[in-house]
């Protein structure tokens, strides 16, 4: 379909749309004298005209296929002609190790050496065996170490981060003397911000160093990959930080310095935690536990925060879209009317995502900075 031209950033959607809208209700037979046509070749059309309108453009699954990851790199859909980058398959299943790309797949049975991409159920998009499907219960479980998207994605904006700053380090080394320009003078403000109004301010001047290694990679691979999610043609287009296992791992590590940086009085406050009734720790441990559970809240709120704000930004935008879509099935003229504002309203959806990429990077590396400082107790407050 051609809605999968559509991606999530408004630069090629105005001209798409347009032609879209022209030519979705487009019939090649219309025109022509149905009794010049011979019987075979009606009935082949009557049966093409039936099976277009039984096909229902289904905005759900649109916007699902676009926001969850996947084992290969869609970038277009051309009619039936798919344009996309295939992606290493790594499975061990069975005590076998298997590799083969993901184009393997596309086949008439749509499975590969016993393997298939479940479509329905619980497993949804994950690959499966076609024997421990028939055995149910008693089938092995197929281990996947793929490369999927969101994987690829992240080696691509870790090479460019390696890359860029990298680069910088070593005109940083060999023009000391030297005021920054080009790429040194675009990121020496936004490392100067991180290091005075993030790390200072949160954690202190006499400790903050040890952690600005930890708060910069999170800021700048947060940043860059909430800027490709928004470009729509290849390196971009990856939903990375709308991925919950993405901004888990990123919060399990704040979780991990916290713990493992703070003072035995940060942890003495949390097991008998001063100024509350001895009846609140004895005999049933109530604020030990509530003070734990708050440690765990806290990373948790972290990840939710990240992958809702950037994957609800992304929905939006897809669904301005099926709106275009649904109401140009229904009518050309209806289609045009209702695409002008919406397109209006995807642009200032596209402008409110960009501030959105640099706000969220922001609130995650300031959250982390503020877990580091409280984990730090000094004695004499006691």
């Amino acid at each position: 379909m051609l809605y999968r031209l559509f991606n999530h950033s408004f630069i090629p959607r105005f001209s798409l749309l347009v032609i879209f809208i022209f030519f979705i209700q487009y019939n090649p037979v219309k025109g022509q004298d149905e009794s010049q046509l011979k019987p075979d070749t009606l009935n082949k059309t009557e049966e093409m005209a039936d099976s277009q309108e039984n096909e229902k453009f289904d905005p759900g699954k649109m916007i699902v296929e676009h926001v969850v990851d996947n084992h290969e790199w869609h970038i277009a859909e051309i009619g039936h002609h798919a344009i996309y980058i295939p992606l290493p398959v790594l499975l061990f299943y069975d005590g076998n190790f298997y590799a083969f790309w993901s184009s393997k797949f596309h086949n008439e049975t749509k499975s590969y050496k016993g393997f298939t991409i479940e479509e329905e159920g619980p497993d949804k998009g994950k690959i499966i065996s076609l024997q421990a499907k028939r055995m149910g219960a008693a089938g092995s479980k197929v281990y996947d170490f793929s490369f999927t998207k969101t994987v690829f994605a992240i080696f691509i904006s870790g090479f460019l981060l390696l890359l860029v700053f990298v680069s910088v380090a070593n005109k940083y080394k060999t023009n000391e003397p030297k005021a920054p320009k080009g790429m040194q003078n675009l990121l020496e403000p936004l490392i100067l911000f991180v290091r005075d109004d993030v790390a200072k301010s949160s954690i202190g001047e006499k400790r903050y160093e040890k952690y600005m290694p930890y708060l910069l990679t999170i800021f700048f691979f947060i940043l860059l990959n909430n800027l490709l999610g928004i470009i729509p043609i290849f390196p971009g287009g990856a939903n990375v930080t709308g991925n919950i296992a993405v901004t888990g791992v990123m919060a399990a590590c704040t979780l991990v310095i916290t713990s493992f940086t703070g003072t035995k009085h940060y942890w003495i406050d949390i097991i008998n935690t001063p100024g509350v009734p001895w009846w609140l720790k004895i005999p049933v441990p109530l604020m030990p536990v509530v003070e734990i559970i708050g440690i765990i809240t806290k990373p948790f709120v972290l990840m939710v925060r990240l992958f809702a704000n950037m994957t609800a930004g992304h929905i939006i935008i897809l669904g301005f879209i099926s709106i275009i879509i649904i109401f140009g099935q229904i009518s050309t003229a209806l289609g045009l009317g209702v695409g002008i504002p919406t397109v209006v309203f995807m642009i200032f959806m596209d402008l409110l995502e960009l501030l959105v990429a640099f706000i969220q990077a922001y609130v995650f590396t300031l959250l982390s900075a503020l877990y580091f400082g409280l984990a730090y107790i000094e004695p004499e407050h006691h």
